[in-house]
């Protein structure tokens, strides 16, 4: 975008509204062009100075984050950034929040916070820096997707038999929890098992799990390492680790590990559909999703190579097109397609036998 990045800070504590305008205005690429308290002064100087970012508090008097989150998405749609703490609670609101649209989230240090937040500089700047860029799109309905609920035991959603064999991987990053919700809503609940990586710190994904086990007809958990892949389930990459597929004799099982970052991100999609590519083959279904970069796109393509059977999110539904876009440049996706008929032709082909 033309010009430096204007950006305005919302947030209830004076010291972390200094500490953001000071890394922000340390950015030679934006500006901190004001600062807000609580939603309703924050509301005034959106009104005034027009920002192209604003960063968000979750909680703070008068109005909460969501709720003002919540009218803004619906009457003045516009890039945010949630500064969230590292809690349960924190962890669940920020949930709430990318469901409402905001971009992404940068997660407060426990304890120093002042040193924790400069550590935390890079991915500020670069959070801010890829809001800007993000779609944004109004808020019609605030209301929160209704859970599925689970089918009965025996029921299905699936005519004739299901292959255990097969087994769907699913890579995102900014704009990507939504996206997969999308995904895994409609999915019956004797689908092929899913094994998901969404970029996310730790602290986070142990709710995003629980969030989506509450909306899915699927079972929905954390990965947990060395466990059995069972249709029917789908299994999330623990914040902070990667998630592989192995096999044990027939079985398919979790691989989770502590190992380096990958393409600068921990857990990496690169490992998940690298897996994918080595155990897997043609019986994987890849999908890649929403997100800034480029991690996965070579493993997807090996994917391809082996068998698997892709789908790439297209541009005009992502909030940001970094790795679909890297995805196709590969030559890794089979077919490329809006977020909303992901699922549908996933499920049509998944029905057509072999």
């Amino acid at each position: 975008m033309a010009g430096r990045i204007r950006v305005i800070v919302v947030d209830d504590s004076a010291l972390v509204r200094s500490l953001l305008a000071e890394i922000i205005n340390r950015q030679p690429d934006m500006e901190c062009i004001g600062a807000a308290n609580d939603p309703l002064q924050a509301r005034e100087l959106i009104r005034e100075r027009n920002p192209d970012v604003i960063t968000l508090d979750v909680e703070m008097p008068h109005m909460d984050g969501i709720d003002f989150l919540e009218r803004l998405m619906r009457l003045r749609p516009m890039p945010v950034v949630m500064v969230s703490s590292l809690t349960r609670r924190g962890a669940e609101v920020t949930l709430r929040a990318l469901e409402l649209g905001a971009v992404d989230f940068v997660a407060k240090p426990r304890v120093g916070l002042a040193g924790g937040m400069h550590q935390l500089t890079s991915e500020i700047a670069d959070k801010i820096r890829i809001a800007a860029q993000a779609r944004v799109r109004r808020m019609s309905a605030a209301a929160p997707a209704h859970r599925a609920g689970r089918a009965p035991a025996g029921g299905g959603g699936w005519p004739g038999r299901v292959s255990t064999e097969k087994l769907i991987f699913i890579g995102a990053s900014t704009g990507g929890t939504e996206a997969i919700r999308q995904i895994l809503v409609p999915l019956p609940a004797d689908a092929p098992a899913v094994m998901v990586t969404q970029h996310m710190p730790p602290g986070f994904t142990t709710s995003f799990a629980a969030r989506l086990d509450g909306l899915c007809r699927i079972a929905v958990k954390e990965a947990v390492d060395g466990e059995r892949i069972l249709p029917g389930h789908a299994y999330i990459a623990p914040g902070g680790r990667h998630l592989r597929v192995g096999r044990s004799g027939s079985n398919y099982v979790a691989l989770v590990d502590d190992g380096p970052p990958v393409n600068r991100h921990k857990p990496s999609v690169e490992v998940l559909f690298q897996s994918a590519a080595a155990c897997a083959g043609r019986n994987a279904c890849g999908i890649m999703l929403t997100g800034m970069g480029d991690d996965g796109a070579a493993a997807m393509r090996a994917m391809k190579d082996a068998g698997s059977y892709n789908y790439v999110q297209d541009e005009a539904s992502c909030v940001v097109f970094g790795m679909p876009r890297e995805a196709i440049a590969r030559g890794a996706a089979d077919e490329v397609l809006p977020l909303a008929q992901i699922a549908p032709a996933l499920l049509a082909r998944l029905r057509t036998p072999d």
